[in-house]
């Protein structure tokens, strides 16, 4: 199915969708700008390296060797040769495809190809199999990026997604997250022998701004958690936008019990996502959803690859992981939790333009869907705790 999908997306363009212009929020002691376009977010990013002066720390699930990759490299290797520390971090597996050509970096570069097989020898030790689906920029320890963007020509244009930009003492969380990545796997660099990542960070806790992050190696997956303690807590609306949803039963109890007390549950998801296996098992859902009142919004025309919400007008989130066992329960990945009116209400305009490029589904609709797509979800119903 995945074969056949690709084939039918050959040479097919997104069409334009819906972007607001960057907007930035005071938060606590800081602020966070909300990005919706990739071009937008590539060239703030690219300034921000290009002025660094002591430290850049980059991590990207994929790394594409086209034009915005050679971009960035350039601009990494740039900042390296005129003294910069420069650490970056990239998934193995999600490059596989990538030239080894551009997988070459100056020496200047500290960089750490996240293992394609991470469990090595320990194969039945769970622990060790998360992929590095994070995507974090930190420069100087004066500003950081987060959030779904992977780099790549395609996301720079033609996908929809969501990234924030903070300053302030939000920043430091971020960059232990980073370091605590890189000093448990910098030993696998082969030939080198790379002291562990330190960095001289203040004990300052943000009040509004808390990092949550998935550490398969330790067991541990707040993000999870945080989703579901904020639905249970909602008493006006919860907005959801997530490239895959594939939850676990808990999950879904959550927002239908939400939406049976009268909460307004939306759900927002692509009408065609880039894995139509993802899309069949997700569907597996849908019923009982629609049966609770929550809204499904399906995004046409275009990959939307956000990971975001909204509860309440209060609450908010956006990060990396999608709402699917491999990202809640499985791969390495990073959240901003932020409790501010100002943003969530950013976020609810970015939610409400979004759905402007929505076909909403219904249940008189869902329920007249042909009996082959029936069978293919019950089919696939099997895989959804795989993913």
């Amino acid at each position: 199915m995945s074969l056949v999908d690709s084939y039918r997306r050959r040479g097919k363009k997104p069409s334009p969708f819906p972007t607001s212009e960057p907007a930035t929020t005071p938060v606590g002691d800081g602020a966070v700008t909300t990005y919706t376009y990739g071009s937008d977010l590539y060239a703030d990013m690219i300034e921000a390296i290009e002025g660094a002066e002591q430290q850049i720390l980059f991590e990207t699930y994929i790394w594409k060797g086209d034009e915005v990759g050679e971009r960035f490299k350039q601009a990494l290797a740039d900042a390296a040769a005129r003294g910069v520390d420069v650490y970056c971090i990239y998934d193995g597996f999600a490059n596989l495809v990538v030239s080894p050509v551009f997988k070459h970096f100056p020496r200047g570069m500290k960089v750490l190809r996240y293992p394609i097989h991470p469990a090595g020898w320990r194969v039945l030790d769970l622990k060790r199999y998360g992929r590095d689906h994070r995507k974090i920029l930190v420069v100087d320890s004066r500003v950081g990026f987060v959030g779904g963007y992977n780099i790549g020509a395609a996301y720079e244009t033609e996908w929809r997604d969501t990234h924030v930009r903070i300053t302030g003492p939000g920043i430091w969380d971020l960059q232990r997250a980073f370091a605590d990545l890189w000093n448990a796997h910098h030993h696998r660099r082969v030939g080198r022998s790379e002291p562990p990542l330190l960095l001289e960070t203040a004990a300052t806790w943000e009040p509004h701004i808390r990092f949550q992050r998935n550490m398969p190696r330790l067991w541990i997956f707040p993000i999870r958690g945080m989703y579901l303690e904020a639905i249970n807590r909602a008493s006006r609306n919860v907005w959801i936008t997530t490239a895959y949803f594939l939850p676990d039963q808990d999950f879904v109890d959550a927002l239908k019990d939400a939406a049976a007390r009268g909460v307004d549950v939306r759900l927002l998801v692509p009408l065609k996502s880039n894995h139509i296996v993802a899309d069949w098992i997700s569907r597996g859902y849908f019923s009982q959803l629609l049966a609770a009142g929550v809204r499904i919004l399906r995004f046409k025309d275009a990959m939307v690859h956000a990971k975001t919400a909204t509860v309440d007008g209060t609450w908010s989130t956006v990060g990396t992981a999608n709402i699917d066992r491999l990202s809640l329960q499985g791969n390495y990945e990073i959240n901003v939790e932020v409790i501010d009116a100002g943003l969530a209400e950013q976020l609810e305009q970015v939610f409400l333009l979004d759905q402007t490029n929505c076909l909403e589904l219904t249940m008189g609709e869902w329920q007249a869907r042909d009996l082959h797509r029936k069978f293919t979800e019950a089919l696939l119903g099997p895989l959804r705790p795989l993913l």
